[in-house]
């Protein structure tokens, strides 16, 4: 299985996909990811056995394109996104923002 990015059309294995990814806006559930190839930024909504590409908008997260992922899973955790597929897990934390 590849997952592409869908600005340079660059195909990864799931485990270089998944170590892409940044960060975990609970509050809009979308993970930030960008692509190792090209720098392309993504905002992704993991799904059971889907990734779904798309923008915020107006304060929610519209998704525009699905990537069909089968076995893939998700565990919304208090501040982080827990990912597996098969036997590998991914885990992306949330960033805490720093008081001023």
């Amino acid at each position: 299985m590849l997952i592409p990015c869908l600005a340079c059309e660059s195909r990864f294995v799931p485990d270089e996909y998944f170590r892409a990814c940044s960060a975990y806006n609970r509050g809009l559930d979308l993970v930030l990811w960008t692509c190792p190839r090209c720098g392309n930024h993504d905002e992704v909504r993991v799904l059971p056995g889907e990734l779904g590409f798309g923008y915020t908008r107006r304060g929610r997260f519209a998704v525009h394109d699905r990537v069909r992922v089968p076995g893939l899973r998700r565990h919304r955790g208090e501040l982080r996104l827990d990912i597996s597929l098969d036997k590998a897990s991914w885990r992306v934390h949330t960033r805490v923002r720093q008081l001023a």
